[in-house]
C-alpha cells in the first residue's frame, strides 16, 4: 500500500520512542493524540507531554481530548481517515467506536510479553516478580484490557541489578524498532495476529505510593527487587520515626540473622538491615526534601541508630 495514514496515540517518554521511530522511518503520523497538559513541577505549571512537545516540533497536528467517548473527538479522528492508529502508553480508554475508525484497526505497543503482565505497570511487575525476561508485544487492540491478539513479540533479558527506569528506556527503544520492523507486514495482512493464551494471563495493576513502602518481614531478595522496580517512581521507602526515607540502591546480604527491620551495620559499605530472610544493604538513600546520598554520607547526616 502507499504511505499509510497513521494516527499516533501516546503520552509519556515510553510512547515518544515509538513516535520518533515512525518519523525517522519516513512515516510521520497525520495527527497525534495525547493527554491534556498537566500541572507539573514546583510551580504546578501546565506542562505538555513529551509526545506533544515532539509532535509540535515536527509540525504534526495534536489533538488532546479529555475523553474519547465524546462525539466531537471521535468525529475529529474519523475526519483524518486513518489507515491505522498506533497506541503506546496513551492513558485513555479507546471505546469500540474509536477502535473501529481506522481501516486496519489499532495496534498497541505494549511493554511485556503478553499475556503476561497486562495492565498499567508491566515493567515494574516483571522486576517485582523476578522475571528473567520481558519484552515488547505488538497487539491488535480490542475493547478489553490488553487482551487482543498479538502480531509480534521480541524479548530481552532483565539484568540482575536493572531498575525500572533502565528497563523502561531499553523497552521503549525496542518497541519503536519492532513497530517499524513489523508495521508494513501488519498493514499488508502478511502478519497474522495470534490469540493470547488466557491460562497464562497475569495483571500489573496501577502502582500506588503505599505499594512502595518496605515490609522488612519479606525476604531481602523481594525487597531488593522492590527497590529496583520502584526506581524512579514512586521510590521504595521506609519510616524511621516520623522521617520517610527513600531507598535508591540496595543489595542483598546473605546469611544475615536478626529481627526484621533491625539496623545491624553502619560503615563505608552501607547500612545493613535484617529482613525476613537474609539482610539488605542500603547503599543510596534520600530524606524528603533532601538530595540523594551514599549511605556512608547519609549516616553522618541522619541519626538512624
Amino acid at each position: 500500500m502507499s504511505t499509510p495514514r497513521i494516527i499516533f496515540a501516546g503520552t509519556p517518554e515510553f510512547a515518544l520512542a515509538a513516535l520518533k521511530a515512525l518519523v525517522d522511518a519516513g512515516l510521520p503520523p497525520v495527527a497525534v493524540l495525547t493527554q491534556p497538559d498537566r500541572p507539573a513541577g514546583r510551580g504546578r505549571k501546565l506542562t505538555a507531554s513529551p509526545v506533544k512537545k515532539f509532535a509540535s516540533q515536527q509540525d504534526i497536528p495534536v489533538l488532546q481530548p479529555k475523553t474519547l467517548r465524546d462525539g466531537d473527538a471521535r468525529a475529529a479522528i474519523a475526519a483524518l481517515r486513518p489507515d491505522v492508529m498506533i497506541v503506546a502508553a496513551y492513558g485513555l480508554l479507546l471505546p469500540q467506536e474509536v477502535l473501529d475508525i481506522p481501516s486496519h484497526g489499532c495496534v498497541n505497543v505494549h511493554a511485556s510479553l503478553l499475556p503476561r503482565w497486562r495492565g498499567a505497570a508491566p515493567i515494574q511487575a516483571a522486576i517485582l516478580a523476578g522475571d528473567a525476561r520481558t519484552g515488547i508485544s505488538l497487539m491488535a487492540m480490542t475493547a478489553g484490557l490488553d487482551c487482543g491478539p498479538v502480531y509480534a513479540t521480541q524479548s530481552i533479558a532483565i539484568a540482575a541489578d536493572e531498575t525500572a527506569a533502565e528497563l523502561h528506556d531499553r523497552l521503549a527503544e525496542l518497541g519503536g524498532a519492532l513497530l517499524i520492523a513489523e508495521l508494513q507486514a501488519i498493514l499488508n495482512g502478511e502478519c497474522v495476529a495470534v490469540e493470547q493464551d488466557e491460562s497464562l494471563v497475569a495483571y500489573a495493576g496501577k502502582i500506588q505510593t503505599q505499594d512502595a513502602e518496605i515490609n522488612w518481614s519479606r525476604p531481602a531478595s523481594e525487597i531488593s527487587r522492590a527497590v529496583r522496580a520502584y526506581n524512579p517512581a514512586p521510590g521504595a521507602y521506609f519510616f524511621r520515626g516520623d522521617d520517610r526515607i527513600k531507598i535508591w540502591r540496595a543489595s542483598v546480604v546473605a546469611g544475615i540473622n536478626g529481627t526484621p527491620g533491625e539496623f545491624l551495620q553502619y560503615d563505608k559499605d552501607g547500612i545493613v538491615v535484617a529482613c525476613g530472610e537474609d539482610g539488605l544493604r542500603l547503599e543510596e538513600l534520600q530524606m524528603a526534601g533532601k538530595r540523594r546520598a551514599a549511605a556512608c554520607e547519609f549516616v553522618e547526616q541522619v541519626n538512624l541508630r
